[in-house]
Formats: C-alpha cells, structure tokens, sequence
C-alpha cells in the first residue's frame, strides 16, 4: 500500500483492520511535508507532537479499543481555526506568536473523532485575498506549477492536500475560500450550509458569511470529514440545531431523471475562458449522458454579489478586527524609545504594523461603509439586496436538485499578476460569493484540465441542508470522469 496515494477513507479501513499503524501513516506525510514544503510553503506550523499522538492512539487500538470516525488520519488546519496549544496565527504579524487556551469546536470534534492535527496551513491574511499572496508568512504556491497561486484565502489547505502532504484538510470559506483554492489544486471543497459547522474558536473574518469545510482528494473523503465536524454547538448561536446525516454510506450515483439547473448568467459570452468552458462543457455532457435533465435558470441579482460582498464582509470585518488592539493579546509596537503620547497612537502604532496592507484595505473600506451618513447608502442597501439575491437562489432551485456552473474565471493564475489589482482580485470571486451570502452549501469537484495541464473544477451548488445532493452528483462525476493525475512535486 502506498500510503500518499491511498484515500482518507482507505487508510481508515486499513487503520482498523490493522493493516497499517496510525504511527506509520502520521510519519508518511509529515516526511512528505518535510520534503515539499520548503518550497510550496503550505504550512505555517508542524505539530510536534503528531507522532507522540499516533503512538497514543495505536496503543488505544491495540489495547481493543475502537477508534472514532477519523480514527489515526492527520489532518491539516487552515491557521484561522484556534488548536489548544499550537501556534494560531491568522497568517498574521498581529498574532504571529500566538497560542490558544483553548481550541475551535472543528478541532475538538476532530479530536474526539481521533484525528491528528498534523499542522497549521498558510493563508491569505485574517483569510483575506483571494490568491494566498497576503499572508505574513509569505505566499504559498501551487502544486501543478509552482509559479502560480494555489488559490486563496485556504490556499495552504489546498496546496498540502493536492500535494499529498496532508491526507485532508479543513479550510474556511467566505466568499469562496475553500471552492476557488480547490478548483485551482484538482481538490474536493466542500462550503456547507450556512449554520452546518459551528464557527467557535475560528477567528472571525465576517460572521454571517465564515463557515469552515473539509477539503479532500475525493467526494467520499470530504463527506466523511464533514460528518466530523458538523452539528449543533451550544458557543455558537447560528450553528442549526439538526441531526447531521451520514453521508458517505447515502452517496447515490444514480442521478438519472434528476433536474439541474444551469445559471443563465454564468454561461453567457466571456463569463469564463475558453479552457474552463471546455472542461464544464465536457462535465454537462458526462451529466447528460447519466441521464441528467437539465433547466435554464436565472439570478438576475448575481452581478451584484461581488460589490454586495465587499460591503458587508469588510463591515464586519472592519468590527471584528478592533479586539486586535495590542493591550490583551497579540502583536504591540515597541514604545520603549518613543512612548505613546495617548490611547489613539498606541493603537494605531500597534495595528498599523501588525495589520498588513489588503487588512487595512478591508478595514478602512468597512469602517467607511458603517460611518455615520453612509450606513444607509451602503451596508443597509447591500442588506437589502443580499436578501433579494438569496430569494433569487431559492426561486432558481425550484424543480432542480442544485444549480451547476464554473467555480472560477479561469484556472490559476501567475502568483504577482493580480496583487496590485484589488479590483481584478475581487471579481475572480463572482461565482462564488453568492452561494455565501445566500447560506448555501457549494462544493467544487475537480472536472478535468486546461491544455497547460491546470486544474479545473466544476461548482455544484444546493438547497440550505441539503449537501446530499452535492455529494451524490460529485460522486457521479468523479466516478466517470477517472481524474488520477498526481501533482509533479511527488
């Protein structure tokens, strides 16, 4: 058995049947971790005591006991997620020495899971970019062509599983965090349900938009991860207080009679490239042959979800970010030669070094829209129009299983090329945003390649709660479309 190549579900079985130990498996890929991530830079800490862990856990196994559904498989963690004694960064100078007392609900489930958290991965900076370039820690890059991004903000995630320096991963996705990084690797991302993971202890970006998923080389592995994770959590008042199915054993391939439909607007001339309407194009024909029904739909508010986006994530992160302050925990500028002459200047001292310039950015275009005379012309208005654009949605999915269309613009692109184009950067996002700000769960499946040998990935996006239907059609087309190319760095 090849550890590397062999699935998160597999190497499960062969933990329980005994074939292989957790020790052996933990070892595998944290030396593949040592070989490849000098270069791709996908982690921003190892856990040292992963090994120490999978001791403990072999042990238990041997001992008789049964290990839980993640039982011996090490997982990597976006480095948003707070882990109890490991260094939690938020890709961020502001916290670049800081350790938890405590850990995210996402971790503690995976721990009683038995999973291993192997390390933290790199992201774009309080997971805002959307190319892993704005991260303190430098940028991280892509696996099929380490001249180009890996996608962002949960790039890190993305990159050490397409990479096989982590069997799976946990991201976040905001506006298309863990979607867009998946699309860009040839990764499995899963965006639940607004409300399906708890987000305690997962340092806050824009609260009514954050939701964390797995992210896997298969549909079965993100479906096994996400049963981990997901449920009710008394810290967390959004979380939906809903049995969480089990997935992986529901997984029905016969897709045959079953209503897609295909959004109007992201199929129109020069919504995307040539290379990934090619890819999409052969995903909708593989569909139609499975015997796939296929429904025009239409979101006419979708060319406002990018703006609507920007507005109401940077206002909630321009209020979440003010705890960062310097006087309880975090980055402080030094005062010792040149001390403070008030509060206003300690502050601003302290987070205009910690804060890194896309931070700053976000913060100062959120504190504008909440500033008093502008509230209603901008967040207010881009409330109202989020909730047409979610009715949208709802009305778009009547009679349909989910809706279908492209993750991205185009594949990945060159790590330098957009960074000094907000804007630019900003639209890469517009398939994916709306499924955040509607609460929709959205999955991107890998669908095959660009003639430079690139990823591309198909969205599939679903009613709130039903991530079922996500995974029955994913499987379907992971099933017929035999994608197993591994990345080159191996």
């Amino acid at each position: 058995m090849e550890i590397l190549k062999t699935s998160m579900t597999e190497l499960k079985q062969h933990i329980d049947n005994g074939d292989v130990s957790c020790e052996a498996v933990t070892s595998a890929f944290l030396e593949q971790t040592k070989k490849h991530n000098t270069e791709l830079n996908a982690y921003i800490t190892i856990n040292e005591n992963a090994i120490e862990q999978a001791h403990e856990l072999d042990k238990r196994h041997k001992a008789g006991e049964k290990l839980g559904k993640l039982g011996g498989i090490p997982i990597a963690v976006k480095d948003l997620l707070c882990t109890r004694g490991i260094r939690t960064t938020a890709g961020s100078k502001m916290l670049h020495n800081f350790v938890p007392p405590y850990s995210s609900t996402v971790t503690e489930k995976m721990d009683e899971e038995d999973a291993i958290v192997l390390g933290k991965t790199n992201l774009d900076e309080f997971a805002m970019g959307s190319s892993n370039e704005t991260s303190y820690f430098g940028p991280v890059k892509n696996p099929w062509d380490t001249t180009r991004v890996p996608g962002g903000s949960s790039g890190g995630s993305a990159a050490a599983v397409a990479a096989r320096m982590a069997p799976a991963a946990i991201g976040t996705d905001t506006g298309g965090s863990i979607r867009q990084p998946s699309s860009f690797t040839g990764i499995v991302g899963v965006k639940p349900t607004y409300g399906r993971v708890s987000r305690f202890g997962i340092t806050a970006f824009a609260s009514s938009l954050d939701q964390a998923g797995p992210m896997a080389n298969n549909v079965k592995d993100a479906a096994l991860l996400l049963e981990a994770i997901s449920g009710r959590d008394g810290q967390d008042a959004t979380s939906a207080n809903l049995p969480v199915p089990n997935w992986v054993e529901s997984i029905n391939t016969n897709v045959a009679g079953k209503t897609v439909g295909l959004l109007k607007e992201c199929f129109e001339d020069g919504a995307m490239t040539d290379e990934v309407r090619k890819v999409v194009d052969n995903s909708l024909n593989i569909l139609k042959d499975l015997g796939v029904k296929f429904k025009e739909v239409s979101v006419p508010a979708i060319d406002t979800a990018v703006p609507i986006y920007y507005l109401i994530a940077t206002s909630e992160a321009s209020s979440n970010l003010a705890r960062y302050d310097g006087v309880r925990f975090g980055h402080r500028a030094n005062f010792d030669e040149i001390p403070a002459e008030n509060i206003a200047e300690f502050y601003a001292r302290t987070r205009a070094e910690g804060f890194g310039e896309e931070v700053k950015r976000r913060i100062m275009m959120g504190a504008f829209s909440l500033s008093s005379g502008y509230y209603d012309a901008y967040y207010d208005k881009a409330c109202r129009v989020r909730a047409l654009l979610r009715k949208q949605y709802l009305e778009a999915l009547e009679g349909c299983e989910l809706l279908f269309g492209p993750v991205t613009t185009s594949t990945a692109f060159k790590i330098g090329e957009r960074i000094d184009d907000p804007i630019e950067m900003y639209n890469n996002d517009i398939f994916t945003t709306g499924c955040n700000l509607a609460g929709l769960p959205g999955m991107s499946v890998p669908a095959g390649f660009s003639s430079e040998g690139l990823p591309v990935g198909v969205q599939l996006i679903g009613r709130h709660f039903e991530e079922q239907n996500l995974f029955d059609f994913g499987q379907a087309l992971e099933d017929e479309l035999k994608l197993s190319e591994v990345p080159s760095v191996l």
